[in-house]
């Protein structure tokens, strides 16, 4: 296998252009000064689907600043294939029905090559049969398994994260080895949710665990604990994913049911994602155990990959703001938009893009990429793509609540999360 084709970019380069984001709405440019082969070139405009509001605001917001970081870094290194980059964000509200309205402004009002960056599994389903119909190239950031079951379409990738039946598959063994093997489970009731119930149930099956309890939970849910009076005494562990704006809430609530006698916790860091884990309240969480895309404290093997992606993107060690450390990063899903970013730049520049008409070239491009090595372009780690599911692979990590802060204990293998093929996009027509 080979590496990511187009991601030439040098470290030395790369490093150069992470010093700042920049800080304008709507366009963002973050053009440099390294064009002097294509000064007379157009830019290159991409469409950003974002959740700027709605109940998926607090990714929306960092995920905005993640983008802009990894724009200038690509500016300041050359852009792609010469020509300055362009990112329009566009809202989309959180919501399902906005989402192909968003898609179609994007590309026929602003005039973008393709649209990348959304994260809740709901509002991508709904966008992308729209972005079959006009033939765009739309790269996703959202784990939903919809991907790579088939169930979507050709021009519809997902190549920056993983999706939420590799990680399940990761860390299941975990979680029935070392914490127990009577699971009760708490979900949003939505198709990320029902990702996480049906994946984890296989897994617990194959094992030979068994899940007493099944709950799931509106995602506009405000308080929480006439669930957890549902919760069977038998239970060993809790495994809970909790999304919007009352996970917080949800956390606190849970705590003060159990206070210091609650079962064993794995939680997904959806769960706490942007909320300060060293939260009073939250001191029962001590010993509990979460999985993490990229983890959100700097670990001592820290790489210097994630070190030089962590202060471009404006986050200090503790997974804050280095401008407001009160505010907390969702540093665990994040890193998806900076390595979209550089999957476009990497396809883009395999296949010699020059403009609308080379999109499906576009997509070909990307379908042929394996290997991507653990970079400046890919700061989470190692990944490894397949062209014929449109869906990456990658490395897990399980970490622990030490000290009021997370403690990775395991990072699992990219074949950990390995599953059989359920599709051919390949075979599909464009």
């Amino acid at each position: 296998m080979t590496n990511t084709p187009g991601t030439s970019t040098t470290r030395r380069q790369l490093l150069g252009g992470l010093a700042a984001t920049g800080a304008a709405a709507g366009l963002a440019t973050g053009l440099g000064t390294r064009f002097a082969q294509a000064q007379s070139s157009a830019p290159l405009k991409l469409g950003f689907q974002l959740h700027r509001t709605g109940i998926g605001a607090a990714y929306g917001r960092w995920y905005e600043r993640t983008t802009k970081a990894a724009l200038k870094a690509v500016n300041d290194a050359g852009g792609i294939n010469g020509r300055p980059v362009e990112v329009v964000f566009e809202d989309d509200g959180t919501d399902a029905a906005r989402g192909p309205q968003v898609l179609d402004k994007l590309i026929n009002q602003e005039g973008c090559e393709l649209v990348f960056g959304p994260l809740f599994s709901n509002v991508v389903v709904a966008t992308a049969p729209r972005a079959a119909e006009l033939k765009i190239p739309y790269l996703v950031c959202s784990e939903t398994h919809s991907v790579a079951a088939g169930k979507l379409n050709r021009w519809t990738l997902q190549p920056g994260i993983t999706d939420v039946k590799s990680q399940v598959r990761a860390v299941a063994p975990f979680i029935f080895d070392k914490l127990g093997k009577k699971v009760t489970m708490i979900y949003p009731d939505y198709a990320f949710g029902y990702d996480h119930r049906d994946f984890f149930t296989q897994a617990a099956k194959e094992a030979g665990a068994e899940i007493v309890k099944l709950l799931p939970i509106p995602v506009t849910e405000t308080s929480f604990t006439r669930y957890f009076a549902q919760i069977p005494s038998s239970t060993e562990v809790i495994y809970h994913v909790m999304v919007g704006p009352g996970v917080l809430t949800f956390v606190k609530e849970l705590g003060e049911f159990y206070g210091a006698n609650h079962p064993k916790l794995f939680g997904f860091i959806d769960s706490l994602e942007a909320v300060n884990i060293a939260t009073p309240s939250l001191s029962f969480l001590e010993g509990s155990h979460f999985w993490e895309g990229d983890c959100r404290y700097a670990q001592p093997d820290e790489t210097e990959f994630d070190k030089a992606y962590r202060k471009a993107v404006g986050v200090n060690d503790e997974g804050a703001a280095i401008n407001d450390p009160k505010e907390i990063s969702t540093y665990a899903h994040m890193f998806s938009c900076w390595e979209t970013l550089y999957v476009i730049k990497a396809g883009m520049e395999a296949a010699d893009y020059k403009g609308p008409q080379d999109r499906q070239k576009f997509v070909e491009a990307v379908e042929a990429m394996s290997d991507m090595a653990d970079s400046l372009q890919h700061p989470q780690g190692a990944k490894r793509f397949n062209g014929k599911t449109h869906q990456v692979f990658g490395h897990q990590n399980i970490s622990q609540v030490k000290d009021g802060k997370l403690a990775r204990i395991e990072r699992t293998s990219i074949d950990a999360g390995l599953y059989p093929d359920e599709t051919d996009y390949t075979k599909m027509s464009f």
